[in-house]
């Protein structure tokens, strides 16, 4: 296993480190690097792990996870890119940033792999969607499959399906609490207190992704199973259908995945 490196100990680095604590792993085999003083002190009593900068990090690491924004990604690789040995293994969580466009600035050979996540990760339900860079091996993939599957569910994919994985579970979460929100809101003309509309339609979200993974019934026949000729159901599901809800949908992931192309080729 050796000792894993976490550089930037925001959101999702918090994530992963108490991910991989959780999962077994010796906080005396974690470093985190993280720039606000205040912050790394917080981590570094709650979790018990060394706290150092990014370059004696990267010294001593075996696996170095770079969970720093995408703007300040070059500046990191550039920094720790001289400590980088062949045998490491390089996972990015930055959005947009290609294995390629990292291998050009890390040593000939280096292994890395390319990583994007969820917000759900934070409950331990996170999905990520793995990609090889051209000097991975079984070895590297499995490492990564380690670090991420401490917070949720692991796929390996092709690199060139990542923009779609963006579009899709990447930005997911949001189109959900969006629904989520209009929901509640319907539920509020209707006449409910808001609280008591929010506690209906979390506990409604959560029983469908229930059904949906533990029975492995397809979504359509779970519908269908709801839906009784000439009932509730199935007058709301014609005003969705009469304004095209699942082609907004549709063109909506579509954009989605365009915008993450557009950012991985350095288009603001």
């Amino acid at each position: 296993m050796g000792t894993t490196a976490i550089f930037g100990a925001g959101v999702m680095g918090e994530t992963l480190l108490s991910g991989l604590l959780r999962a077994g792993q010796d906080p005396a085999d974690i470093v985190i690097t993280e720039r606000n003083a205040q912050r790394a002190e917080a981590l570094a009593e709650k979790y018990r792990v060394r706290v150092l900068g990014n370059v004696e990090a990267a010294q001593l690491a075996d696996t170095l996870v770079l969970v720093v924004k995408p703007q300040d990604m070059m500046g990191l690789v550039e920094q720790i890119r001289d400590h980088v040995v062949t045998g490491n293994t390089v996972v990015s969580i930055a959005a947009g940033i290609t294995t390629e466009r990292l291998e050009s600035i890390l040593p000939e050979g280096s292994s890395v792999v390319r990583v994007m996540p969820n917000t759900a990760a934070r409950v331990d339900q996170g999905m990520s969607a793995i990609a090889a860079g051209r000097h991975c091996t079984e070895e590297h993939l499995a490492e990564a499959e380690r670090l991420l599957s401490s917070c949720g569910r692991v796929l390996r994919l092709e690199e060139r399906h990542l923009d779609a994985v963006t579009a899709i579970s990447g930005s997911g979460p949001a189109y959900i609490f969006y629904v989520v929100e209009a929901m509640i809101e319907a539920g509020v003309v209707l006449g409910l207190p808001r609280a008591t509309a929010t506690e209906l339609v979390v506990q409604t979200l959560y029983g469908a992704a229930t059904m949906l993974r533990e029975t492995g019934t397809h979504p359509t026949v779970l519908r269908e199973e709801v839906s009784s000729p000439g009932g509730t159901t199935v007058a709301a599901l014609r005003r969705l259908d009469d304004h095209k809800v699942r082609a907004a949908f549709v063109t909506a992931i579509e954009a989605a995945a365009a915008r993450s192309r557009q950012l991985a080729s350095g288009q603001v």
